[in-house]
């Protein structure tokens, strides 16, 4: 990950484009990013894992897409001073918690919905 935001941030210095790059210009960036992702699964109903059926053309699009969450995603962590990969160790710890293996294997119920 520090190896893409590294190129990213090259990449946005180079063209000057951190006056742009707020912390609000790049969550909306993120949102419509994410909105171009679902505008390929909007009208295909459910998709099985590997994606079956789908075009080569489809699949690499789908890959830009994902990309672009993910350079979004990367450069805003960065412009609000997270620690994205310590963020998400510290979140995985706090959701095993939340949803012991024990108590929620094979169901979708939020942890809200368990009994001790």
């Amino acid at each position: 990950m520090e190896d893409i935001r590294r190129l990213q941030a090259e990449f946005t210095d180079e063209r000057d484009w951190n006056q742009f790059h707020q912390p609000r210009n790049l969550l909306l960036a993120l949102v419509g990013e994410v909105g171009e992702v679902s505008e390929l699964f909007q009208w295909r109903g459910e998709v099985a894992e590997g994606l079956p059926g789908w075009t080569e053309r489809e699949r690499e699009q789908l890959a830009h897409e994902l990309s672009d969450v993910l350079i979004y995603l990367l450069e805003l962590a960065e412009k609000c001073h997270v620690d994205l990969p310590q963020a998400v160790l510290r979140k995985m710890a706090l959701n095993r918690l939340k949803y012991p293996a024990s108590k929620v294997h094979g169901s979708a119920k939020k942890y809200t919905e368990y009994q001790d």
